[in-house]
């Protein structure tokens, strides 16, 4: 049965974002006649509280809206979280959150008594988003670092879970040594988020070992020798695991070592540690990829190699037609 026009018809969906995400934001329009960009006038009051205002907001009625957000700071998350909350009070058909770096992932877990799990709080803030006339808000959400955080989250989101792997495979198979390419992971963490993906390729397991008061890197599977081993993982912080690794996986053979990360965070310049100087050094990481999850990560290793970007643009584009 042939589906009819209004069918398979996209949905004009109203992209609103946040200063941080501009270029993400206009990168993800290109994608689709689909997608229209909106704007909201970001100021703040003399002591500093936001004074924001949503720019065509009584055009937004029975209107398909999204919002494109970058939780980099705890400084604007509160601006941003305003107005995640009055949109879907717009009267709008539907309302989705795009949130590509979900930031306090990794703060998942309470050890002792009086931790704080800070990924369990974010979740909350989060389900307390309104209902739109069209049901609860999707909210878009790359490479969470614990899968088990979807249970974080209430009923009156959808989370839709994606990933920027299939980026990392394209661009793979663009290398002259596509061919000679084996994936390690840095531990079984990443393994489990990411093998299934990735099971085309020859793999490398490490594992860190605590000797004494220091983790050490060790190898627990596989065999680089010979290869471009090509380290997978969700995000980098400071890169120290990223570099113990690469100088073990050089030291068991491997002919050359890349890094892939998602989300590119780096807090404190961190990413300058892996800069090419004038004089590329063994050490040195052939190509680092990370996607625009992280802009103002993008915007501070633009041209500077190793990095590249991959872009989440068409994906996101992708997921607001779900």
């Amino acid at each position: 049965m042939a589906l009819s026009q209004s069918q398979t018809k996209n949905k004009q969906v109203h992209l609103f974002y946040c200063p941080e995400c501009e270029d993400l934001a206009r990168n993800v329009a290109a994608q689709s006649n689909s997608i229209t960009l909106q704007t909201i006038k970001w100021r703040n009051f003399d002591d500093g509280f936001p004074n924001l205002y949503i720019n065509n907001a009584q055009d937004l009625r029975g209107q398909h809206v999204a919002f494109l957000a970058s939780f980099s700071s705890t400084g604007v998350i509160f601006e941003q979280l305003s107005v995640t909350y009055l949109l879907p009070r717009l009267f709008v058909a539907s309302f989705t959150l795009v949130l590509p770096f979900f930031p306090t992932g990794s703060f998942e877990r309470m050890e002792d008594e009086g931790d704080v799990a800070t990924a369990f709080t974010l979740s909350r803030m989060l389900t307390n988003i309104p209902i739109s006339r069209g049901g609860p808000t999707s909210l878009v959400i790359y490479d969470i670092h614990a899968l088990q955080e979807r249970f974080y989250f209430g009923d009156h989101v959808l989370p839709l879970f994606e990933t920027g792997i299939p980026l990392l495979k394209q661009r793979l198979h663009q290398l002259p040594d596509a061919d000679n390419i084996v994936v390690a992971f840095p531990d079984d963490g990443a393994w489990k988020r990411f093998h299934k993906l990735l099971d085309l390729f020859p793999m490398v397991v490490c594992t860190k070992v605590r000797e004494g008061d220091k983790r050490i890197v060790r190898l627990k599977e596989g065999n680089p020798a010979g290869c471009h081993v090509v380290i997978v993982d969700d995000l980098v912080q400071s890169g120290g695991t990223l570099i113990e690794c690469q100088k073990l996986l050089a030291a068991h053979g491997a002919a050359k070592v890349s890094a892939y990360v998602t989300h590119g965070v780096f807090p404190k310049r961190s990413w300058e540690r892996f800069i090419h100087k004038d004089e590329v050094s063994e050490k040195a990481f052939a190509y680092f990829w990370i996607t625009d999850s992280c802009p103002l990560t993008v915007k501070a290793i633009a041209n500077k190699a190793p990095f590249e970007v991959l872009s989440l643009a068409a994906s996101i584009a992708d997921a607001l037609q779900i």
